[in-house]
C-alpha cells in the first residue's frame, strides 16, 4: 500500500515538473513583428477592411504563447496571398468588443471572412499549408 502511494507521488512530481518546464519554454517564445501585408483591424475599420475581400482574421493577445507561435506562420501566409485575399489581426485586449461580437472564447482563434461574413473558424494553431488551402478554397 505504501509503495503505491510512493509511485503515485513520484508520477505526480514528474508530471508537475514537466508542466512547469513546458510553461517556462512557452513564455520564452519571442515576439515577431507583423508582416507589412497584415491588416491591423480595429473596431472602427473592421467592417470596411473585411468587405469585398477574403480575410483570415487572427484574434490574439500579447501574453498568449500559442498566438506568438502563430505570428511567423501568419506572416508567411500573408506573403503568399494575392489580389483580394488578406490576413488581419485583432488584439482582443484592445478590441474586446470584436472578440465578443464574434464569440471568441479562446485564442488564437482564426476566422475566415468572405465579403464581411464568417465562412469558417479554427481554434488553436494551424500550419501554413492548411491556412493557405482554406483561404484558396473560398476564393
Amino acid at each position: 500500500m505504501q509503495a503505491a502511494f510512493i509511485i503515485i507521488a513520484v508520477i505526480i512530481a514528474i508530471f508537475a515538473t514537466l508542466l512547469i518546464i513546458g510553461r517556462a519554454k512557452m513564455k520564452n517564445i519571442p515576439s515577431v513583428s507583423d508582416n507589412q501585408n497584415i491588416l491591423t483591424l480595429t473596431d472602427t475599420n473592421f467592417q470596411n477592411q473585411t468587405k469585398d475581400r477574403i480575410v483570415l482574421v487572427d484574434f490574439w493577445a500579447a501574453w498568449c504563447a500559442p498566438c506568438r507561435m502563430m505570428a511567423p506562420i501568419l506572416n508567411e501566409v500573408a506573403d503568399e496571398l494575392s489580389d483580394n485575399m488578406h490576413v488581419g489581426k485583432v488584439n482582443i485586449e484592445q478590441y474586446q468588443s470584436l472578440a465578443q461580437k464574434f464569440a471568441v472564447r479562446s485564442i488564437p482563434t482564426l476566422i475566415l471572412f468572405k465579403n464581411g461574413k464568417e465562412v469558417t473558424r479554427f481554434v488553436g494553431g494551424r500550419s501554413k499549408d492548411f491556412l493557405l488551402n482554406q483561404i484558396r478554397k473560398h476564393k
